[in-house]
């Protein structure tokens, strides 16, 4: 199956759904990197199977959930070659304390999306 670079409602949907059980620990996450001065570009990579990138932060089944999430930031991605540009990176990452930078890990589609965080 190829990567298909558009994200379809569907996909997004599943994703979304997923995405809202865990994102009182991601928003933590991406506040604790920042604070920490690890990084200002937290990213969390999601997928349904194990994978390399950053630290588990959730797993699976945890909170009712589907996915993996992972904890990471955008010097890693840079390092291991998923990110090209970082000028082009920074110049769309959206306010982290608003958005959640998600690297989608699937068979369907791999790439980065910005999903709000719910509101309270």
């Amino acid at each position: 199956m190829h990567n298909d670079p558009e994200l379809n409602p569907k996909q997004l949907g599943r994703i979304s759904s997923d995405f809202v059980k865990v994102a009182e620990p991601i928003r933590e996450a991406s506040y604790a990197i920042r604070k920490q001065d690890f990084s200002d570009y937290p990213i969390f990579p999601m997928c349904q199977i194990s994978q390399p990138i950053g630290q588990v932060l959730v797993e699976a089944f945890q909170a009712e959930n589907d996915w993996h999430y992972y904890a990471s930031f955008m010097e890693e991605f840079t390092q291991r070659g998923l990110i090209a540009d970082e000028k082009i990176f920074k110049e769309n990452f959206k306010d982290p304390d608003e958005f959640c930078c998600l690297f989608v890990i699937d068979e369907e589609f791999t790439n980065f999306i910005f999903i709000p965080y719910p509101i309270d």
